[in-house]
């Protein structure tokens, strides 16, 4: 016996088109899951107010510089952070106003 939908077939054809797969999702997986992580939040939130060196972050979110190297190794691979080098030394900022727009939006959405 075959299903029938409720939906038109207007509200089909919009969601047929519109619900991301493929490479479009796992690209949105990826991305998304640079949020899943409370060490990598803090470092966005962090370079979300300045950029910084590896140090500067460690002590200012008292992190160890290995776990800061790491998840900023990871960022900037997702293509969340980028990196400027100043002499010797390499300074880390979000790349965009997207990644500081979702820090925002997730707040709001808590009601903090």
């Amino acid at each position: 016996m075959a299903e029938t939908l409720l939906l038109d077939r207007r509200t089909q054809s919009l969601i047929e088109g519109y619900v991301p797969n493929g490479e479009v999702l796992s690209s949105l997986v990826r991305f998304f899951s640079v949020f899943s992580d409370a060490t990598r939040l803090r470092i966005l939130s962090a370079l979300a107010i300045s950029e910084m060196c590896v140090t500067d972050i460690s002590l200012v979110l008292n992190m160890n510089q290995t776990t800061v190297s790491h998840q900023l190794r990871f960022l900037k691979d997702a293509g969340i952070v980028e990196m400027q080098r100043h002499g010797k030394i390499i300074f880390y900022s979000t790349k965009g106003d997207v990644v500081n727009d979702v820090l925002l939006k997730g707040v709001e959405f808590l009601g903090y």
